[in-house]
């Protein structure tokens, strides 16, 4: 990053505590605390083997479809990964005050998510508990790395996309699972993904009015190279595969109810403030909707074949209904 840069996000994060304050103080009168083990069915959980001589786990165990397995494997592995997260962001915010106060809070918020969800799956004998252990062993210990610089608009930019996708995949992960108490607890996290999300687009939207180039600039930057923060996990592409062909989540989501309404609430292209590299960026932003827009419509056309595919075999594809 070059000295103006810094400059930069130097004087913003100064600039911005204010906002930091009031977005604060407006989640905590927003948000309200909850129990994971409110909504875990403990009466279903029983011994694994090992010290307690327990049964061991089977597929016929679970109740869940194989997909909404799957997903819930990824976001629980995704939520286990908040200690780099929590690195991550504090190293691109200030360390006190009213900003120190948010990443402290939102750490304990986030921190809910694997509770409650390792727990029902354990209770309910959702997966595999031996593999889910070994994937979270080798995924934490990767650990995880922005692929943006360590600044602040872009760590913001990237958590208001990111926490409205996982949002999404949290919501329709549970519509699919074939479990009411599953869709219950997971439409309860999904909510808290919201309220985390909006905290962070308030505050990027303060920043565009600020430094509305820089502030475009890192918007561009994580739209056109957008990954969740679970990518590099093993078995992400075969199961992401199979989340996306699910429509659980896929690009045609990704672009519909999480980046344009993202856009929209910020005015993008209709900003007058814009110039040099912040309009550069924003031409970029323009080009690369209208491809991801024609990807759409390509994965879509492949996913209505590869469907019909499976009914001509007698098989039942597993996809979630409008």
């Amino acid at each position: 990053m070059s000295e103006a840069a810094k400059a930069v996000q130097s004087r913003l994060i100064r600039d911005l505590e204010p906002v930091v304050a009031v977005e604060f103080d407006r989640h905590l009168n927003t948000t309200k605390d909850w129990y994971p083990h409110e909504y875990v069915p403990w009466s279903e959980g029983r011994n694994f083997p090992g010290p307690l001589n327990g049964d061991a786990w089977e597929a016929k165990d679970s109740k869940l479809t194989s997909i909404a397995q799957d997903s819930l494997i990824l976001n629980l592995l995704t939520e286990d990964n908040l200690p780099s997260y929590h690195t991550e962001i504090a190293l691109s915010m200030a360390r006190d005050g009213a900003w120190n106060s948010w990443i402290n809070r939102w750490t304990a918020e986030e921190a809910r998510h694997s509770i409650v969800l390792r727990d029902y799956l354990m209770a309910t004998r959702g997966v595999n508990p031996n593999e889910l252990e070994d994937l979270r062993m080798a995924h934490m210990q990767v650990g995880y790395e922005t692929p943006y610089e360590t600044d602040m608009l872009h760590t913001v930019s990237y958590v208001t996309f990111q926490e409205l996708a996982t949002r999404i995949s949290h919501r329709n992960t549970g519509k699919i699972s074939n479990d009411p108490i599953c869709e219950g607890m997971l439409a309860r996290v999904a909510l808290d993904e919201n309220l985390h999300m909006l905290f962070y687009r308030n505050l990027l939207g303060a920043a565009l009015e600020l430094e509305p180039n820089a502030a475009m600039r890192a918007i561009t930057d994580v739209v056109t190279n957008f990954q969740m923060p679970g990518a590099g996990m093993p078995g992400w592409g075969r199961k992401s595969v199979q989340i996306a062909l699910a429509g659980i989540y896929d690009l045609q989501l990704h672009l519909e109810d999480v980046v344009n309404p993202v856009l929209r609430a910020w005015n993008i292209f209709g900003l007058e403030t814009l110039s040099g590299d912040g309009q550069a960026a924003r031409d970029e932003l323009a080009l690369w909707l209208e491809q991801a827009a024609a990807d759409v419509s390509q994965f879509t056309e492949k996913r209505d074949s590869h469907f019909e595919r499976l009914v001509a075999r007698g098989q039942e594809p597993i996809r979630l209904q409008p």
